[in-house]
């Protein structure tokens, strides 16, 4: 009865037939976020794209200035100095052929994967189970990479990956509801930016079509696309 009425006294702060600019967007998510823990900051972004053609695909990485407000866990598939390296820099799990056996047993205690390049031939099979979870490292994003006490660093401190779904959309969580307006908007207008540096060659027609904000218990919020594009 309580998250009831909680919903519904977020939902009264909510014009459905309004786009927002992003500022009062953010603001009323704020005022509606009223759970008793901490709710994320979900960003959903409908794109002009049919993923099911290869020069249709968006995918990437965003770096949040502000960070994600949430822990995550990464884990490493490297060996010897790497895995040093990985280790010093705060990661979770980290292993080679060990690990690989683990994740092939179904046990995942990571969030974010990474590896380095001459551990993918072993990685390779698990894409079975790392893929359907958008957590198979690719060098596109990052998590493929030499440099993996920096790659640890940047997942550790904010780094949000997307990939854009079959229906056309693309969403992350870009913060916390604690968060200031301030550094939410910040967050959000990096996270779309990310997403608009990362259009593919075969988009036609508009990209962007529709950006929706909400908060895990609350309802969501249009917000006027330029307004989320400045800065």
């Amino acid at each position: 009865m309580a998250k009831g009425k909680r919903y519904k006294a977020a939902i009264a702060l909510v014009d459905r037939t309004k786009v927002y600019q992003l500022e009062e967007a953010v603001k009323i998510l704020k005022e509606g976020a009223a759970a008793k823990f901490d709710e994320t900051v979900e960003i959903a972004m409908n794109l002009g794209v049919d993923p099911r053609h290869a020069d249709q695909m968006v995918r990437g990485v965003c770096e949040l200035p502000k960070g994600s407000g949430r822990t995550v866990r990464v884990g490493v598939f490297a060996r010897d100095a790497k895995a040093d390296e990985a280790k010093a820099a705060g990661a979770d799990v980290v292993g080679a052929e060990e690990l690989v056996d683990e994740v092939m047993k179904g046990t995942i205690n990571f969030d974010r994967c990474i590896a380095t390049p001459d551990m993918m031939p072993l990685v390779g099979r698990l894409g079975k189970v790392l893929g359907p979870r958008g957590m198979m490292p690719n060098p596109k994003v990052g998590t493929v990479t030499p440099n993996v006490g920096e790659a640890v660093k940047s997942a550790k401190g904010g780094a949000v990956e997307f990939r854009v779904e079959k229906a056309g959309v693309v969403h992350a969580g870009i913060g916390k509801a604690s968060f200031s307006e301030g550094d939410l908007v910040e967050n959000i207008r990096a996270f779309v930016g990310s997403v608009s540096k990362a259009k593919p060659v075969g988009a036609k027609g508009t990209y962007m079509k529709q950006i929706a904000l909400s908060s895990t218990m609350g309802p969501g919020l249009k917000v006027e696309i330029s307004s989320a594009l400045q800065g």
